[in-house]
């Protein structure tokens, strides 16, 4: 017996026009986010728009969900600008910032490898909305000279 297995249908004309929209708008909103972010980071403009956009045409050619937000977020622009701010006299902010996305994505390859997603159950809410509280006073705290 053969299983009877159709090819998945098509978008409409309709949805294509849908989604075309939907990824200007993204593309309009994530730019100067992105800029900005890489700056917080501590890194060129310029780096800010490859790390978002260069994401998001892999995650669209291998992803699945329909509802998975992916861009920058200020909290690692900060866990950035913190690493970076330790590297020694010669390594420019590019490369430590390339050496440390290259860690990262071990890192996450492991905890994969490994099934670590549980332990993200451990966090209570309390946790994580004081972390997240913490770092939107040090980000209002640290653009302050920049808007004064």
């Amino acid at each position: 017996m053969t299983a009877n297995r159709s090819l998945p249908r098509l978008p409409s004309a309709a949805t294509w026009r849908a989604d075309l929209m939907a990824g200007a708008v993204v593309a309009v909103l994530l730019i100067p986010q992105s800029l900005a972010y890489a700056m917080l980071a501590g890194l060129p403009p310029q780096v800010g728009l490859y790390a978002s956009l260069l994401p998001l045409l892999a995650y669209a050619a291998l992803g699945s969900s329909p509802v998975l937000g992916l861009g920058p977020v200020a909290v690692l622009a900060l866990m950035i600008a913190q690493a970076l701010g330790s590297l020694p006299a010669g390594v420019s902010p590019e490369a430590g910032a390339l050496v440390l996305a290259a860690e990262v994505g071990v890192v996450l390859a492991l905890a994969a490898l490994l099934r670590l997603d549980a332990l993200a159950s451990l966090l209570s809410v309390p946790a994580l909305r004081g972390f997240e509280n913490g770092a939107t006073l040090m980000i209002a705290a640290g653009q302050l000279p920049v808007l004064l």
